[in-house]
C-alpha cells in the first residue's frame, strides 16, 4: 500500500484528472474519475469505506471518515484537497510522468494540488494505523471541479450543512493549497458574470444602416476600465488581502467581418475583499453602466465565491501554527488575493484556514513542480494537527 507522500504524489500525478474548463481538451485525460477510483481502492485497502458523492458524470467527491474508536463522540476535523488540475497545453515537462530532480517533483498537479492531497492522504493513513487515543476524528474530502465552477465543494458543504454525512459537522477545516507552509487565514472572493450589448445587423458596406454592438461594447469596456482604476479609492484595502479589483477577461461578438455585428459580450471578474458580497459588487457595476445611452444586459453570475474573513479562525490558526513551527520553523499567517474552498466551509460555520506545501507561483506552470522537503514536512504537520487538535 502506498503510504509516503512521495509515493502517493507519484501515483496521483500519473493519473490524468484535467478539468477542461470549457476548452477543447483530449477526452482521454479529462475529468477526475481515474483519481477517484484510485482513492476508493486505496481507502478500502486502508480499511476505510469511502463515501462517494456524485457531482456529475465521471465526477464524484470521495469522502473518508476515521472515527476515533476511543472517543466515538469526538469532534471531527476536516481535511480537503481537490482532485482536478488545469489543462496541460504548453507544458515543457511530461505532465503525467512524475520526475524527481534536485529535490523537486515535476508533473501536472505536483503543486496544485496533488502535492497537498498526497501529504493529507499520508497523514490520514498514519492516523488510521496509529489510532491516537486523545485526538479528534478525521474526515478527508477529495473534491472535484475546483479549477472551474466549484461544483464539488458546493455539493460537500450542502451535505455537511444538511447533516447528510456521518457524524457531527466538522469543527475545523484545513484546505490544501500551495502556501509554502504559511497559513492563509483570509483571502479574496470573486463574482464572475457575462455582460452583453446588442445592435442591428446590416451589410458592412453600408454600416450606417445598422448599429454596431461591438462599438457599444467598446464604451462599456472603457467605462469599466475607469471604474476598475477607481475601486481602490472607493473603499479601504484589506490589510492582508489588498484592494477590491475588477478585470475584463474575455470578449466575443459578431458573425462575419462583412456584417455589422448585432451582439457582443464580455466576461467580468470582480474580486471581493472581506466585508463585500457578490450581490453588492455586481449591483454597483450595473449602476455604473446605467448612464450609457443604450441597453447593457447583465447575466446572472456563473460563479460566486465569498471572501474568507479572519474573524473566526484565530484559535484554529494558532493551533496549526504550533504544529508547523515544531516541524518547519517560523512561518506566518497571511492573506492572499486568490480564492479557495475555505470560504465555502467557513460559510457553513466551520472555522477554516488554508495550508499546504508548494509555492503558488509554480501552480499551472509549464514545468510545474513541488519541493519534496515541503511535501514531507506538510504530511508531518497534518498528522501532528490531527493527533493533537483541541476545540477552542
Amino acid at each position: 500500500m502506498l503510504n509516503s507522500p512521495i509515493e502517493l504524489l507519484e501515483k496521483l500525478i500519473s493519473l490524468p484528472s484535467v478539468n477542461p474548463m470549457g476548452g477543447d481538451v483530449d477526452p482521454a485525460i479529462c475529468l477526475e474519475h481515474r483519481v477517484t477510483q484510485f482513492l476508493c481502492d486505496w481507502s478500502r485497502e486502508l480499511g476505510i469505506d469511502p463515501i462517494l458523492q456524485t457531482v456529475s458524470d465521471q465526477q464524484s467527491n470521495v469522502i473518508l471518515l476515521w472515527t476515533n474508536p476511543q472517543r466515538p463522540d469526538a469532534e471531527i476535523v476536516l481535511l480537503d484537497a481537490h482532485q482536478d488540475t488545469v489543462p496541460v497545453a504548453g507544458m515543457t515537462v511530461e505532465p503525467f510522468l512524475p520526475t524527481i530532480e534536485n529535490g523537486r517533483m515535476y508533473g501536472r498537479g505536483a503543486c496544485d494540488v496533488k502535492g497537498g492531497m498526497a501529504a493529507m492522504l499520508s497523514a490520514f493513513a498514519r492516523i488510521v494505523r496509529e489510532s491516537p487515543t486523545d485526538g479528534p476524528s478525521v474526515m478527508m474530502s477529495c473534491t472535484v471541479d475546483e479549477e472551474a465552477t466549484t461544483t464539488g465543494i458546493n455539493r460537500l458543504t450542502e451535505s455537511l450543512a444538511a447533516g447528510e454525512l456521518p457524524g457531527e459537522r466538522p469543527v475545523a477545516a484545513i484546505i490544501a493549497e500551495p502556501t509554502e507552509l504559511d497559513i492563509i487565514v483570509t483571502h479574496r472572493g470573486v463574482v464572475r458574470w457575462k455582460i452583453e450589448t446588442s445592435g442591428t445587423a446590416c451589410h458592412s458596406s453600408t454600416p450606417e444602416l445598422g448599429e454596431n454592438a461591438i462599438y457599444r461594447m467598446g464604451h462599456v469596456v472603457t467605462r469599466l476600465e475607469a471604474y476598475a482604476e477607481s475601486l481602490p479609492t472607493q473603499k479601504p484595502a484589506h490589510p492582508k488581502c489588498g484592494p477590491s479589483t475588477l478585470s475584463v477577461g474575455r470578449i466575443g461578438g459578431g458573425s462575419s467581418v462583412n456584417i455589422v455585428p448585432d451582439s457582443c459580450w464580455i466576461e467580468v471578474d470582480r474580486r471581493l475583499i472581506p466585508g463585500e458580497t457578490a450581490e453588492e459588487a455586481q449591483a454597483a457595476v450595473i449602476e455604473e453602466l446605467k448612464s450609457l445611452p443604450f441597453e447593457v444586459i447583465h447575466h446572472p453570475p456563473w460563479l460566486t465565491s465569498a471572501p474568507l474573513p479572519d474573524d473566526e479562525n484565530g484559535p484554529l490558526a494558532a493551533q496549526l501554527m504550533r504544529c508547523i513551527e515544531s516541524v518547519a520553523g517560523d512561518r506566518e499567517s497571511i492573506g492572499v488575493a486568490f480564492g479557495t474552498h475555505a470560504s465555502r466551509t467557513a460559510r457553513i460555520g466551520i472555522p477554516s484556514v488554508v495550508f499546504g506545501p508548494g509555492n503558488i507561483a509554480q501552480a499551472h506552470t509549464k514545468d510545474e513542480w513541488i519541493d519534496i522537503q515541503q511535501l514531507e514536512q506538510a504530511a508531518e504537520v497534518y498528522y501532528q494537527f490531527c493527533k493533537t487538535f483541541k476545540p477552542a
